[in-house]
């Protein structure tokens, strides 16, 4: 029957659509219900239409008929969901789904109760409608107790919370029961979850999707069926030998062998511990407890142990154990493959650790020692994978007491230090584990302790941070050790100073004593020397004062004073005053303290640095001072061998010194050093002869004429000489021997007495063999042997007579002195240098001057100077300097031998001394300013000098340098080119003005001459000259 109304249509549409499916369409008893419902609702409509027409219908009754349409409409929607879905995602949604179909089926019945006044002529009709209005209003629609408890869960499991393997046993066994599915059947579970995938393919609610990653998952996981054949022992055994598991001995949830099975009052039997994590479960949900294979819920939580069960599931693991260690014996005793090695080991180690009482098994069964022999082997048999596998059954047997014993018998810690440096990270973690098990036992840290290397592999670990659990695990295993006082000086030893130093910080006397005895024996690394001496010197120092402390706090001291960087901290530390006393004061003290305090002070004093500012006794005195250097000098007469050589230490650091050096060296003249010390010159002992010549070269530069007076009564200037011959003297003798010659005043006589020409030859020869050994770079080796033979070859250049000229042209001493420049050769060699090509230009200004007839020759005179010119020229020309002929090889000319251009890049030096030397050397060239002078500055204008010397002045402050500069200058600008050129040259101008209003009186001479000669002498006044203000 049809209609024209939309209303009647629309029902009409909607009840055929929930009555055409049959009942087995739906899965579910709610839908089934609300279609029983429809059916009843679709025959009453049917017999009201038919009675009377739409049109002619009442508003009320029209009214009901839209109110029924949209309410079935909704029910349409719900039921297709039950109909069309998953079953999942019903059990997911089934609360909503049930409201739903509850709040349609009570509306519907309110809208049939105004069909009253449209029916109340028919009677069968009237009751019919109001018969189903009453049951519709009164419809209870309900989920299922399951269905309940496993929305619920996955509700929970919506909220991604983590779940345990019994739990997820649990949840599966719900779900299947809800579905109507048996729990094993994996395949069907699997293909209701692929549908739930399929429904929420388009969903956006993150809860549905944690839900269905959640069922994935815990699916995958029940689905691995374990290997119960071998009770999870990996090993394969024969069956005829083994024994396997009843089906009742398997946790319903782990589906392992249970170790402690416990039946609820469903009369099921679970693992312990898996039960009480479901029933946590159940209770944290606010749901019922039940028993997740029956679902019965529980009306108790007693879990009552099943002792039958546990006696015989024991009886089966002692059985299947002693058959696996028996297989395990047999296979270490022989040489199986890897792979059989590795799950034997695997299955001592599961034995181990699941079934700690049977671990007296293994061991019984000599388990363990086949193991300590197997890591024995070579590298090449057994890789770092299986010796971890190894390390990691040991580990966990090691529980045992007895077996961690017999481990150490058969000398486990040996072999687990030897894997410290294994190629895998297990094998290292395995091998410091095993070690922090047994560092417990102290008797056991010392062992570890005493093996080679172990304390530094061990703190090479713990330091390095790419691997922190094992940093971690080496620090624990050390921290244990720390506890063991016998092990402080093997940790020290191994870079752990932190036990000796809280020791030697914060123990009792007797503590300290003993830690300072430790650090004076031990050889210590640089930097561990400065973390000592930074913790630890006022603590020894404070130490000192304590008689029975002297002796090991003065070795310590003297250990760490053996680092330079230290010396500022013991200083600092108020050791000088300290050490002193022991030295000077303290008579009661035997001689090893002395010995010790003298080589600690010359450890100190060894290079300058701060001790120069510091008290050095208890009267406030400084090292420098005289009252120190006269103690020192008076001790050294009676102080025993050892102690006499640290006092020559003492005195000739502190006189090596810049900032002590001077008043140091003159204490020692003043108090009859200078004969002391010489004494120990001719010294057997090759430590007090050393030390004696050091200390004499850094005199000989200060007192040279003293020395001198002191050294030829006794006839002790051969002595230089034969110990620089001597080549089985120390390299260190030879070169103070001939920086004390070189320094010595010595007369023409004694040159050529005590040194001679052959002399010259070998020194000349040593300087060749000394530059060809610096490979054309460097004018090494230690440049105080250079320093002093190019000081003896100075005696020769001093000196103006025909041997000595014959000497310096025979050797060719002017090439000797310039190749040093051409190098990278140090401040005071390049000084000795440019004195030397000084004295042999002087030489030849000399010669030439004593070799000039009267009157005064033509050009070229110079070719019949024979000291010079060593035969005539075939086109004589005259020298620019000497204005002579000068020979191209001539050993007194610069510029012949090409001298100046080094000396020019000298004045640019970073040394004062050198720049000062360089100076008088070029200025050699413009002394005479007589015949030929004017071509003499042009030709050094030519080679730069001039520009130079300008430079050097305008840049130089007051004193020696100034003063030397200005004196050339002055020269220079007395010729009218040069002048011309620098008359312009405002920073010249006021150099020299400020030079000539600050300077001595011989500089303001030569300031007033050049700036005459520049026509700048009225910018002195103040008043600004033509020139210069044309300038401007």
């Amino acid at each position: 029957m049809t209609s024209s109304l939309p209303a009647v249509e629309l029902i009409h549409r909607s009840l055929s659509e929930i009555c055409a499916a049959d009942d087995h369409c739906y899965s579910w008893e709610i839908p089934r219900r609300f279609s029983g419902y429809a059916k009843r609702l679709q025959l009453v409509l049917n017999q009201l239409l038919r009675s009377s027409s739409p049109e002619n219908l009442p508003p009320s009754v029209l009214t009901a008929l839209k109110g029924i349409a949209g309410d079935l409409t909704k029910a349409v929607e719900t039921t297709s969901v039950y109909r069309d879905k998953s079953k999942i995602f019903v059990l997911v949604n089934c609360q909503s789904l049930c409201a739903s179909l509850q709040e349609s089926t009570i509306a519907i019945g309110g809208w049939l109760g105004l069909l009253d006044s449209a029916v109340h002529d028919f009677p069968d009709l009237l009751k019919k409608v109001t018969d189903l209005s009453s049951d519709m209003k009164q419809a209870q629609f309900r989920i299922t107790e399951n269905e309940a408890r496993v929305h619920c869960t996955l509700e929970k499991e919506g909220q991604g919370r983590r779940t345990s393997k019994a739990v997820q046993s649990a949840i599966i066994m719900d779900l299947a029961r809800a579905l109507g599915i048996d729990s094993k059947n994996h395949a069907e579970l699997l293909e209701q979850v692929k549908l739930l995938k399929n429904d929420l393919c388009r969903s956006n609610s993150v809860s549905e999707r944690r839900i269905l990653i959640s069922l994935e998952r815990i699916l995958d996981n029940w689905s691995v069926e374990p290997d119960i054949s071998t009770g999870n022992l990996d090993f394969d055994l024969e069956d005829d030998v083994h024994i396997s598991p009843f089906k009742n001995f398997l946790c319903p949830l782990t589906k392992e062998v249970m170790k402690d099975p416990v039946v609820l009052e469903s009369s099921q039997t679970y693992e312990r511990t898996a039960i009480e994590y479901w029933l946590e479960r159940c209770i944290e949900d606010g749901r019922d407890p039940t028993c997740p294979v029956t679902g019965q819920v529980l009306t108790s939580l007693e879990l009552k142990p099943n002792i039958g069960l546990a006696g015989a599931i024991e009886e089966w693991i002692t059985r299947n154990i002693d058959i696996h260690i028996k297989s395990a014996v047999q296979y270490l005793s022989q040489d199986p493959p890897v792979d059989s090695l590795e799950q034997v080991l695997d299955n001592i180690y599961k034995i181990s650790e699941d079934h700690p009482s049977s671990r007296y098994r293994v061991r019984n069964a000599g388990v363990v020692i086949l193991i300590v022999k197997l890591l024995r082997k070579s590298s090449k048999s057994i890789g770092s994978h299986l010796r971890s596998k190894a390390l990691m059954a040991l580990l966990s047997i090691a529980k045992d007491e007895e077996s961690k014993n017999m481990m150490l018998q058969e000398g486990i810690t040996r072999l687990a230090i030897h894997s410290l440096i294994g190629s895998s990270e297990k094998e290292r973690e395995y091998a410091v584990k095993l070690l922090l098990e047994f560092s417990s036992d102290e008797a056991y840290c010392v062992k570890i302790a005493s093996e080679k290397g172990a304390l530094v592999l061990l703190s090479s670990m713990a330091g390095n941070l790419e691997h922190p659990a094992l940093s971690n695990l080496a620090e624990e295993v050390l921290k244990q050790m720390e506890r063991v006082e016998d092990n402080i000086q093997h940790l020290a030893a191994a870079g752990r100073f932190e036990p000796l130093l809280c020791r030697l910080c914060e123990g009792s006397e007797n503590v300290k004593i003993e830690m300072a005895s430790l650090v004076g024996k031990m050889t210590l690394t640089n930097n561990s020397k400065e973390q000592i001496a930074r913790q630890s010197a006022k603590i020894l120092v404070d130490l000192l004062s304590k008689p029975e402390g002297r002796v090991p706090t003065l070795q310590a001291l003297y250990n760490l004073s053996s680092l330079d960087d230290n010396a500022t901290i013991l200083v600092d530390s108020a050791v000088l005053p300290a050490l002193t006393d022991i030295l000077f004061e303290n008579q009661d003290v035997s001689l090893e303290l002395k010995e010790l305090a003298a080589s600690t002070i010359a450890n100190i004093v060894s290079n300058p640095g701060h001790w120069e500012l510091a008290f050095a006794d208890k009267g406030g005195h400084s090292m420098q001072s005289d009252s120190i250097v006269f103690n020192l000098l008076g001790l050294l007469s009676l102080a025993t061998p050892q102690c006499q050589v640290s006092i020559l230490r003492i005195l000739y650091g502190i006189a090596s010194s810049p900032q002590a050096s001077e008043s140091v060296t003159a204490h020692i003249k003043s108090g009859d050093g200078l004969k002391i010390i010489t004494t120990f010159l001719e010294h057997p002992d090759v430590e007090q002869r050393i030390y004696a010549f050091k200390l004499t070269r850094v005199l000989s530069q200060r007192f040279s004429e003293d020395l001198a007076n002191e050294l030829k009564p006794s006839n002790k200037l051969p002595l230089f000489k034969e110990k620089l011959l001597d080549n089985h003297s120390t390299d260190g003798e030879r070169s103070d021997a001939a920086c004390i010659l070189a320094n010595l005043p010595l007369s023409e006589d004694e040159v050529k007495t005590v040194l001679g020409a052959s002399f010259v030859r070998w020194t000349v020869a040593t300087l060749g063999d000394q530059s060809r050994s610096s490979s054309g770079r460097t004018f090494q080796p230690t440049s105080s042997m250079v320093e002093g033979l190019l000081g003896l070859l100075l005696h020769f250049t001093r000196s103006y007579d025909p041997q000595a000229v014959s000497v310096i042209k025979d050797h060719r001493l002017m090439n000797v002195f310039c190749e040093p420049l051409f190098l990278n050769s140090k401040p005071r060699v390049k000084q000795l240098a440019a004195l030397g090509l000084k004295y042999l230009s002087e030489s030849g200004r000399i010669l030439v001057a004593a070799t000039e007839p009267e009157p005064q020759p033509p050009p070229g005179f110079c070719s019949s100077f024979v000291f010079m010119c060593r035969g005539a020229s075939s086109e004589p020309s005259t020298c620019p300097i000497h204005n002579a002929t000068c020979e191209e090889d001539s050993q007194f000319c610069l510029l012949k031998r090409n001298c100046i251009k080094p000396l020019v890049d000298l004045l640019s030096d970073k040394d004062t001394n050198v720049q000062i030397a360089a100076v008088e050397a070029l200025s050699t060239l413009v002394a005479d300013t007589n015949n030929g002078f004017k071509r003499a500055v042009e030709e050094l204008e030519q080679q730069g000098v001039v520009e130079a010397v300008i430079k050097l002045f305008t840049e130089a402050r007051p004193g020696d340098l100034q003063d030397k500069a200005i004196w050339m200058l002055d020269r220079m600008l007395r010729v009218e080119s040069v002048t011309h050129q620098c008359s312009l040259n405002q920073s010249l101008v006021r150099a020299l003005v400020e030079a000539f209003k600050h300077g001595s009186g011989i500089t303001k001479r030569h300031a007033q001459e050049a700036l005459t000669n520049l026509k700048q002498i009225s910018g002195v006044s103040g008043k600004t000259s033509s020139q210069t203000r044309g300038s401007r």
